[in-house]
């Protein structure tokens, strides 16, 4: 049998004990170069993180508090509140974002590929087929892709090399080349090439969403032309990218549908939405997402149509260019 004063050590030695958890601070327990990292035994590691992240929240939580009562007592004399830390505000300026207003901007748009288009003097007719043998998941991609695009049509490839659908498609009057790539059932690239003379951007594809997989979505798109609202495509490259996006819609949207596809530019990802807006009262306007909802990432930019081995590249992502080198 122990001792009495083996037990007291024992209980003053240890952390566990619960008269010695009541009577020490919680600051005690973490100090500051503790590291959860340290505790070999995984259940025992796993608790003091848990108890870390509960100290780490009260202290966050108290420090908000005493602020909150600092600025209640310093009135109108409080100093303004400090703006948080974000991705995107943090980012280093683009030298490359221009003034939509510019000259020089302007005289590159009238007579760019896209000039006819924005001209009216052709109307979007758009092909979107996929690699070769789709699944199931990218042919229904590809379905509900064509709902929200006026005027297209799809196609499946059985085969066919894109070099020899480019010229089809130029005789058939199509202005636009969509292609669904797909790696293990699931599409994980597009491929837009705005016809008869380029560009041809390549686009790495991710968060595929159905239809069927989005919660509270709407009733299914109606026939008429939406709106388009492209966000934050400021920089050279962006103008490309937006005016490609652009032209695979027509040009006089039907108010009367309330849908809006979304083309959102973010952090050099692009977002895609498509919803139904809905009015509520005079004053309040609801959205309702319809579906398929992507996100897609420029891999490359390439002047003409798609060319593998001998196209010239306008643009190309880092990681793709030390690809092609070391490859």
């Amino acid at each position: 049998m122990s001792s009495p004063g083996s037990m007291a050590s024992g209980a003053a030695g240890s952390a566990e004990g619960p008269g010695d958890a009541t009577r020490a601070p919680e600051q005690a327990l973490f100090p500051p170069a503790f590291s959860v990292s340290e505790i070999k035994n995984k259940q025992r590691r796993h608790f003091m993180f848990l108890r870390w992240k509960q100290q780490q929240r009260k202290e966050k939580l108290a420090n908000k508090k005493k602020r909150r009562k600092e600025r209640e007592a310093l009135g109108d004399e409080a100093p303004p509140k400090p703006v948080p830390k974000t991705i995107e505000n943090q980012r280093v300026y683009d030298e490359t974002t221009v003034d939509p207003n510019d000259e020089e901007v302007a005289f590159d748009e009238s007579t760019d590929e896209f000039a006819p288009y924005f001209n009216r003097q052709t109307v979007p007719k758009i092909l979107i087929t996929t690699s070769d043998r789709p699944r199931g998941r990218t042919v229904r991609f590809c379905e509900q892709l064509s709902t929200i695009i006026p005027n297209s049509h799809v196609y499946y490839r059985r085969g066919l090399a894109l070099k020899r659908i480019i010229p089809q498609c130029i005789s058939r009057d199509f202005t636009d080349l969509i292609v669904i790539n797909e790696d293990r059932k699931i599409p994980n690239g597009l491929v837009l090439s705005h016809l008869p003379d380029g560009p041809t951007a390549h686009f790495r594809m991710s968060s595929v969403r159905l239809r069927k997989e989005i919660k509270r979505k709407g009733k299914e798109p109606t026939k008429h032309q939406p709106e388009v609202i492209l966000n934050n495509f400021t920089t050279r490259l962006g103008h490309s990218i937006g005016r490609m996006f652009a032209c695979l819609f027509p040009h006089d949207p039907q108010f009367i549908g309330r849908q809006v596809a979304t083309f959102h530019n973010q952090r050099d990802y692009i977002f895609f939405r498509f919803h139904r807006y809905i009015f509520r009262s005079e004053k309040k306007v609801g959205i309702q997402e319809l579906g398929p909802r992507f996100t897609l990432k420029l891999r490359s930019l390439q002047k003409g149509t798609f060319d593998s081995k001998f196209g010239e590249y306008e643009w190309i992502h880092k990681v793709c260019l030390s690809v092609i080198i070391s490859g």
